[in-house]
């Protein structure tokens, strides 16, 4: 049986990802969690789950930053993004965090059915009309992508709450280890990223940061 996990804190459209799932999969059990950290608790009691489809907007996620955090956690788990954000430059750097495709919260449940068939078929999946403008964007992601894969879990988290402007003895609090243990990971980071200090280090994280398209006033 084929264990999907959906990540959105939109009932209405995980109700949606749910009829396309049923509809192209024979034999499917689907999961549902409304933010991130509920996504990583699933995640980590639930090593059976084949597919993760992501919102990148939900309570816990700016962003690419729960993209890039389940790829670093979770590697082996296929992660497709879901999101009312269709920037062709978005979806170009979503693609070299690792994500198996793009699907956009526009989508009608044929295209959402089409987009799980493919992803189930181990195919990469955009919106067709997109496909080209997303595969000549030269400046994604791909560098930045790469020196964050290097990171543990534990040292990305530990990234993040510099990004958020907490000092060592915080992080080590809030992660119930000692503060030489935060230096040493902090060592480690900037070495991975290839920055000096934690300014820097804090840049590199913010890097990964979007608006959300639904809080932008028309």
């Amino acid at each position: 049986m084929t264990q999907v996990l959906i990540a959105d804190d939109h009932p209405l459209f995980r109700s949606a990802l749910k009829l396309a799932l049923d509809a192209c999969v024979d034999s499917v059990a689907v999961l549902e969690t409304e933010d991130l950290e509920q996504t990583r608790t699933l995640l980590a009691d639930r090593r059976d789950i084949d597919l993760l489809l992501l919102d990148l907007h939900m309570p816990g996620s700016n962003g690419l930053t729960g993209l890039a955090g389940i790829r670093c956690e979770f590697p082996e788990v296929a992660v497709v993004v879901i999101s009312a954000n269709e920037d062709p430059a978005v979806i170009r750097r979503a693609l070299d965090h690792g994500a198996a495709g793009f699907i956009p919260k526009s989508s009608g449940l044929d295209v959402l059915t089409e987009a799980v068939t493919a992803v189930l078929d181990c195919k990469t999946w955009v919106p067709p009309h997109l496909h080209r403008t997303v595969a000549s964007i030269q400046d994604g992601d791909g560098e930045l992508a790469e020196r964050i894969a290097r990171l543990t879990p534990q040292q990305f988290r530990v990234l993040q709450m510099v990004a958020e402007g907490s000092l060592n003895k915080q992080i080590a609090d809030r992660l119930g280890i000692q503060e030489r243990t935060v230096k040493a990971h902090m060592s480690e980071i900037f070495a991975k990223l290839e920055v000096r200090n934690r300014t820097q280090a804090g840049i590199a994280f913010r890097r990964l940061e979007l608006v959300d398209p639904s809080t932008i006033q028309a």
